[in-house]
């Protein structure tokens, strides 16, 4: 598929994969595409910004390739590393065949025969079905002299290794990164892109996503889980819960065939949609309730 000639054809494209977005994204993401400029996404855990990449990949037709960021993820993580096990039995075998010639087999151990390609560098590689889409997740985890490394890449995009010399993109991928701030990005290396903040959604746009990604569920449910997650997030929570969870407790309480929320099947079902026991025992005895009825307000017709 080729490339959208518009916001509008964004958002429908993006939809046609069961993602929802909203204008201001689409307006963003066709900015990307259309400038050929990475597109830096940050958020709340949860908020869809990886899938926003896997949307993509799948939309256009191109690989999704992704490079998971951690602490101390280094360039021979994330571009490139030698095969050494296979560079000592080449060694082995040209001393016991009386062959090594010292210039001949150093060519032949820094070749392409023995490079290992990581995430960055495989992107760089042309694609017959054009450029890859780049997923790099969660780079606040990183650390800094990573995302220094990364300024060569996303400004030129190429990358060099020293034995073989620089490897330039025939055509630029389409690069996403994502954070969830916990901690600050250099500006240095967001400003080689444009930036979106991806926030939770309001409760048309939710309804919208689980009715694209739990079509199952009765209408009733579905609003009753929505208005119970958005109440949920005004809440003083340590991990507010995002659309994933939404979409993950919507599935659970499918499972468990359950037509209507009431507070027991939220007290047994809290640890699809918090992730912190300190969280889920803010809810316990009547606070569940209580949620339940603010919820319920919320839905009724003013």
């Amino acid at each position: 598929m080729t490339k959208p000639t518009s916001i509008d054809a964004v958002q429908q494209m993006l939809g046609d994969q069961g993602y929802v977005c909203d204008r201001a994204l689409g307006t963003v993401v066709f900015l990307a595409l259309s400038l050929g400029r990475p597109l830096f996404l940050e958020g709340e855990a949860g908020v869809g910004k990886t899938e926003i990449a896997k949307a993509l990949a799948a939309a256009l037709g191109r690989r999704l390739i992704r490079l998971q960021c951690y602490e101390g993820l280094d360039a021979s993580s994330a571009v490139y590393e030698w095969n050494f096990p296979a560079q000592m039995i080449a060694i082995r075998t040209a001393e016991a065949a009386g062959t090594a010639d010292r210039a001949a087999l150093q060519a032949e151990l820094f070749s392409q025969d023995f490079l290992i390609e990581r995430p960055l560098l495989d992107a760089m590689r042309p694609d017959e079905n054009g450029a890859p889409v780049l997923l790099i997740d969660e780079l606040d985890r990183t650390d800094e002299p990573f995302e220094a490394y990364l300024l060569e890449a996303l400004s030129d995009f190429q990358v060099t290794i020293p034995e073989l010399g620089t490897i330039k993109a025939p055509e630029p991928p389409i690069v996403i990164l994502t954070s969830n701030r916990t901690r600050e990005v250099h500006d240095a290396l967001k400003r080689r892109c444009l930036y979106h903040w991806v926030d939770y959604p309001d409760f048309a746009r939710e309804m919208d996503i689980l009715t694209a990604r739990a079509p199952e569920a009765a209408e009733n449910l579905s609003r009753e889980v929505v208005a119970f997650v958005q109440q949920l997030r005004t809440e003083d929570l340590f991990k507010k819960p995002g659309v994933a969870e939404t979409i993950d407790w919507a599935k659970c309480l499918l499972a468990l065939d359950v037509l209507t929320l009431s507070p027991e099947v939220i007290a047994d079902t809290l640890g699809a949609v918090l992730k912190y026991q300190d969280d889920i025992a803010k809810l316990q005895g009547s606070e569940a309730k209580r949620l339940l009825d603010q919820a319920r307000a919320s839905l009724e017709p003013t």
